[in-house]
């Protein structure tokens, strides 16, 4: 398996384990706050919300919470005020990292990034530095051990998905992003659960990084992610399995 897979699900590990924490709770509130307000407090009528909301429910935060973030969302209740905004460069080994943020003061987000970059063998870059090598696209998770290959592939296909592949013990359902709920909607349908799902930047190829390059990097992507205003972190990079073993420990 390349190591930009296999990273790919030591982070989806952590960040379950990581969001259990109530004080890691404070992206997935974000999330939902951003969701209403740019699309309205009804989930049924708010794609985005009701994916947000099926991921807060999946770390057992508390329905007061969530209503609460909704309410912050759409004016109801007076809360910080949000921006979207995107950050590029490039860390060790040449690896292109794309970040994506939630903020309230773009100028102390853009300060604490720089300074991981710079403190972890990376650069900051300009706008769409590395954009371009990346594509968005939609991604939906199943349970490889709890469902069969071939049925989870018809219905992923049935459900105007793109792409299914396998990576260890998940499926990966690839979609476009237009289409990225409906085929989550689809495939519920089916009976089939959801492990996770995401909008996700997905790099068109990998870079290879080894060596003392294969730990900075690693250092620099978990540095980011522990920033409250980070929301996610992309990267081409592929490393051998031998450098994630301390990362999956």
């Amino acid at each position: 398996m390349a190591g930009h897979n296999k990273w790919k699900q030591i982070k989806r590990k952590k960040a379950v384990t990581d969001a259990r924490r109530a004080s890691s709770w404070t992206k997935v509130i974000r999330e939902i706050t951003v969701a209403a307000k740019s699309g309205g407090g009804d989930p049924g009528g708010n794609p985005r919300l009701r994916t947000a909301i099926d991921a807060a429910k999946a770390v057992n935060m508390p329905n007061e919470n969530i209503e609460r973030a909704i309410k912050k969302g759409t004016g109801e209740l007076e809360g910080n005020v949000y921006e979207e905004l995107t950050y590029e460069g490039y860390g060790p080994g040449g690896a292109a990292i794309f970040i994506e943020v939630t903020t309230d003061n773009a100028n102390r987000t853009v300060a604490e990034i720089r300074h991981a970059f710079s403190r972890n063998g990376g650069n900051l870059g300009a706008s769409n530095s590395v954009g371009w090598m990346f594509d968005k696209k939609g991604q939906i998770y199943l349970d490889a051990a709890r469902y069969g290959e071939d049925a989870s592939l018809e219905a992923a296909l049935d459900a105007g998905a793109e792409d299914f592949t396998r990576e260890g013990e998940q499926y990966v359902v690839t979609t476009a992003p237009s289409a990225f709920h409906s085929v989550q909607d689809a495939i519920k349908a089916r009976q089939l659960e959801i492990d996770s799902a995401e909008l996700a930047m997905v790099p068109r190829n990998t870079v290879k990084v080894e060596g003392a390059d294969a730990e900075r990097i690693l250092r620099l992507v978990e540095v980011l992610e522990e920033l409250d205003d980070v929301s996610k972190v992309f990267s081409n990079f592929d490393i051998d399995a031998s450098h994630l073993a301390g990362a999956e420990a």
